[in-house]
């Protein structure tokens, strides 16, 4: 008689194989045949009976519910012809939820049997529990196109906006989706390749005109160079993907873990939990910690889901879309720590005494399981007062052990004295159409600042452990600014009368000491944004010159795997510094740890990933500057208020205050005069009557041009500190004025340079 396993036994198998849960998989994990299955399903019953089970058809699993993205099986039309689907990867407690595939007119045509990576809503509908909207079928990934739709006899064709692509494609009548001559259109590959002539493609999202808010983010990925189509092999491999078990990991389903993002993330990468330190050794200590996705258990090095990550480098956020470093099955799914679903991370726990210090940290490799996924709004309105009904029952027990622990952290950060930039976030509001609504800036939560706290800490003892284990690992360094870049701080501090020491070594608390002198001044923001400029560009590096901006000597990025790939080699190095990990290769090197390879191109990933991540940027920055054009287009002619932020020969740039759109005011639109472009000490100086126009003033302009195609936008200026610009001398002769003024800018020039030799 084969020996019936105990209760405990089966619950420990179904923890660490969530995806074989069924009774023939239970079966045949403990060698029970033929009679004694009778046995089997009797304690599987009483388990259900006892709660610690909930049935589903032939399955068994612990209580949890569907992902908002997650793999579904096409069911057979019902009576109505509606679409329905099963959940491949059910959790849930109860009966299996019911899901309504809800299709849009460029999907296409979906049968029994196709299984489906779809994104879920839940909704409280009579028949149906979650409506899905098809993302791609699995185990297909049609070529995408984007381009300009040219109207022919027979349908027309698509000229790719990408001109490397070269190549034209020829779009069926059928297949135009309405689309019309001169319209941006994304299309998908229809059929097989052809061997002869023009391919064939699908319209299946018409953008409307190219100039059009709509198509900006596409038109910068492209123009850019973001790839933002994932190769066949790279989707099978992620669609090859299975969730991770209790198998070699930390059970830690039962801490009250809980992620805290914006209001419209669609992934969650890290999440906390904080209490207070019970080791009397440690009085009024916390214990602090922080989980973050275990991204290298699925893609593995020198795979094809780690080339293309390598490849991007990172995520790239636009305010309409995001082009993921990781396909959706694990960016949106199996790698985000949702609510309620277990999910394998890299966990660190950090001890903090009284004062904020971390007194000690380990990390471990387990299973969690989120008990609720927040943004920072809701969060900061339960802490002062006001809960709703998901922070309420959370609020004792996770919410103000977090903030307890952050008010320490606090105390320790203002002693470390991080450089305080005064820089608010700006947040584009669009309507379903692309349309820009609105333009505010994010406000501030202390929520905010507590997920940062615990990220900065996480990363520091992420790199302190690697250094201590010796560990090849990827630093994120910021170096101090250059002493020309700090003279020309000086200057714009000295100028509006702030003074910044030198002859000593620089440390940001000299720089905040500038900051907080200006404060709510009229200098406040020239301050900040002369400091900013100063700075140089953080970077990736195998080598550690340490973070200048967050005042630390160890750095490294460790929670955010998902999308840096920077996080993800630091998360293969924790792997194989701890020997995690069942599976091994040569040498019993974790097969997830880091490899040899990422070894011995460490240098190569740091300039590559530090590229990628400039080019995001860059592109971000174009959308962002095309959408304010086109929201702003309506407004031309209207008057303005605003900062000078940079001064050059051809004009003067204006921050305006409404929108933080940045415009030029073209030096030609300056009066009749003649202006002086002094680059040392970042002035426009009018030649007939001195008007000087620098960086910091107050000014009022009129927008005179918005063009959303380059995103560029032309100011003409009005006021400087509330004083009307001079009209200046007619260009007809040069008056003795313009002769004095060219003297003064001669001498001034001449006393800068006199002074910084006598330095």
């Amino acid at each position: 008689m084969t020996r019936i396993p105990s209760k405990a036994e089966i619950l420990d198998w179904i923890s660490a194989n969530p995806t074989q849960t069924n009774k023939r998989d239970i079966a045949k994990a403990f060698g029970i045949k033929g009679s004694d299955r009778i046995d089997l399903k009797r304690i599987l019953k009483e388990l259900e009976v006892e709660g610690h089970l909930a049935r589903r058809k032939r399955s068994y699993g612990d209580p949890e519910r569907l992902p908002p993205v997650s793999v579904l099986q096409i069911k057979e039309p019902d009576a109505d012809g509606d679409l329905f689907a099963r959940p491949l990867e059910w959790h849930g407690e109860g009966v299996e939820p019911i899901v309504l595939v809800v299709p849009r007119a460029s999907d296409p045509a979906l049968g029994q049997g196709d299984r489906i990576l779809a994104r879920l809503t839940v909704v409280t509908a009579e028949d149906h529990n979650y409506e899905a909207r098809l993302i791609r079928r699995i185990g297909t990934n049609p070529k995408r196109i984007l381009g300009v739709f040219r109207k022919g006899a027979e349908g027309g064709r698509i000229v790719p906006i990408d001109k490397a692509q070269g190549i034209e494609w020829t779009v069926a009548e059928d297949n135009r989706f309405g689309a019309r001559d001169g319209e941006l259109v994304e299309a998908e590959q229809a059929g097989p390749k052809q061997r002869m002539g023009l391919p064939r493609a699908r319209i299946v999202n018409r953008l409307g005109d190219p100039s059009a808010p709509r198509a900006v983010s596409l038109i910068a990925i492209h123009q850019h160079g973001i790839p933002d189509q994932f190769p066949d092999d790279v989707i099978a491999e992620a669609d090859g993907c299975t969730p991770q078990g209790l198998n070699g990991r930390e059970d830690l389903r039962d801490m009250p873990l809980i992620t805290i993002d914006p209001a419209d993330a669609r992934d969650h990468d890290d999440a906390c939990f904080a209490q207070a330190d019970d080791d009397p050794k440690n009085p009024d200590g916390h214990v602090v910690w922080v989980a973050i996705a275990d991204v290298a258990a699925y893609v593995r090095p020198g795979g094809a889901l780690d080339r293309e990550a390598r490849k991007r480098g990172n995520s790239s956020y636009f305010p309409d879309r995001v082009v993921p470093m990781l396909p959706d099955r694990l960016s949106g799914d199996l790698c985000s720590l949702h609510e309620g679903v277990p999910r394998a991370c890299i966990t660190v726990r950090m001890q903090l005494d009284k004062d904020g210090n971390k007194i000690g940290h380990r990390f471990v490799r387990g299973l969690m399981r989120s008990v609720a996924s927040l943004h920072y709004g809701e969060v900061q309105e339960a802490i002062d007062g006001t809960p709703n009904d998901r922070t309420g029952p959370l609020l004792d027990a996770v919410l103000k052990p977090l903030y307890a622990a952050y008010a320490v952290l606090a105390r320790a950060r203002d002693a470390r004295q991080p450089l305080d930039l005064d820089l608010p976030e700006r947040r584009i509001v669009l309507d379903e159409d692309g349309t820009v609504t609105s333009v505010s800036f994010r406000e501030r939560l202390d929520a905010h600042r507590l997920i940062e706290e615990f990220m900065i800490l996480a990363n520091v003892s992420a790199a302190e452990t690697l250094i201590a284990k010796r560990s090849p690992l990827l630093f994120r360094v910021h170096e101090e600014p250059s002493p020309e870049k700090l003279d020309s701080l000086r200057e714009v501090a000295q100028a509006a009368g702030y003074n910044l020491a030198k002859g000593q070594v620089l440390q940001t608390r000299h720089l905040n000491a500038l900051l907080r002198a200006a404060e709510g001044s009229d200098n406040d923001e020239l301050i900040n944004m002369s400091t900013l400029r100063s700075m140089t560009q953080a970077y990736y590096s195998p080598e550690n010159f340490g973070h200048f901006g967050l005042a630390l000597q160890h750095y490294a990025h460790f929670t955010s795997p998902i999308r840096r790939y920077a996080d993800l080699i630091v998360h293969r190095g924790l792997i194989t510094a701890h020997g995690w990990g069942a599976e091994t290769v040569g040498g019993g090197r974790p097969k997830d740890g880091l490899s040899v390879e990422d070894i011995d191109r460490l240098e190569r990933t740091a300039e590559q990933i530090s590229d990628t991540e400039r080019r995001s940027m860059m592109a971000e920055r174009d959308t962002t500057d095309r959408y304010l054009a086109a929201y702003l287009s309506e407004r031309v002619g209207n008057e303005f208020s605003g900062r000078i932020s940079g001064i050059a020969r051809f004009g003067a740039f204006v921050k305006l205050d409404e929108t933080g759109a940045d415009g030029l005011i073209p030096v030609r639109s300056l009066g009749r005069e003649y202006f002086h472009f002094d680059r040392e000490a970042g002035t426009l100086m009018g030649a007939d009557t001195g008007f000087i126009i620098g960086i910091g003033q107050r000014v009022t302009v009129r927008l005179a041009q918005a063009t959303p195609v380059t995103g560029g936008l032309e100011l003409e200026l009005l006021t400087v500190e509330d004083k009307p610009m001079p009209k200046g001398q007619s260009p007809a002769g040069r008056s003795p004025r313009r002769k004095a003024v060219r003297g003064k800018r001669k001498t001034d020039k001449i006393k800068r340079k006199v002074a910084r030799r006598r330095k």
